[in-house]
Parts: C-alpha cells; sequence; structure tokens
C-alpha cells in the first residue's frame, strides 16, 4: 500500500496509508487529519490547501485553471501549494509528503 506523510504547522508527522485513487482530502479525512474540504472535493473553495515537499512537486500533474484560482484565494500560498482534493494518489506518489497550512480560509461560510 503507497504512504503519504501529513505535516502538520507544529512540525510533526503523520504516516498513513494512501490508497491509490484517492485524493489526499479523501485520504486526510480517513486518517483524521485536520484538512476542512469545505466544498467536499467539488473545487469550490480552497480549504484543503496543502503545501507539497519540493521534492515531491515536480511528480504532480500539473494544476489546472480552475484549481489555480482556487489557490489564489488559500491562506499562505507557497510555489508548491496545491489543492489536496486535486492530488490523485497514484504509485508513482508512494511516499508523498505534504504540509498543512497554519490556518485555512472558507469563503463558503
Amino acid at each position: 500500500m503507497p504512504k503519504l506523510t501529513f505535516v502538520s504547522p507544529d512540525g510533526s508527522r503523520k504516516e498513513v496509508d494512501a490508497p491509490l485513487g484517492l485524493s489526499v482530502m479523501e485520504i486526510a479525512h480517513r486518517n483524521g487529519v485536520d484538512i476542512e474540504g469545505a466544498c467536499e472535493g467539488s473545487l469550490a473553495c480552497s480549504t484543503c490547501h496543502v503545501i507539497v515537499a519540493p521534492d515531491w512537486y515536480a511528480k504532480l500533474k500539473p494544476a489546472e485553471e480552475a484549481e489555480e484560482d482556487m489557490l489564489d484565494l488559500a491562506f499562505g500560498l507557497t510555489k508548491t501549494s496545491r489543492l489536496g482534493c486535486q492530488i490523485i494518489m497514484t504509485e508513482a506518489l508512494n511516499g508523498l509528503v505534504v504540509s498543512l497550512p497554519t490556518s485555512t480560509r472558507n469563503m463558503m461560510l
């Protein structure tokens, strides 16, 4: 089973099983990782914003325009920011490391 590591804002790490075909957001929810996902993955918010470790970023499929538009609303945006709902686990992403931002901005409220 592929693995995925979440790094909390305090630096603590949580490695979890990452079933193929699930999004980073779905994997977080299954494992009690604090990612909101207010729009439930419909690409209508930025509350599943994650910061991908630089050595993994180039291995991801490029973000589409709709994701880029939502990322513009994310708190603490970085060069390796992505939406967790748009990163789908594959064998090539086994070992992926993502950090959680210190805060999120829920525009759906």
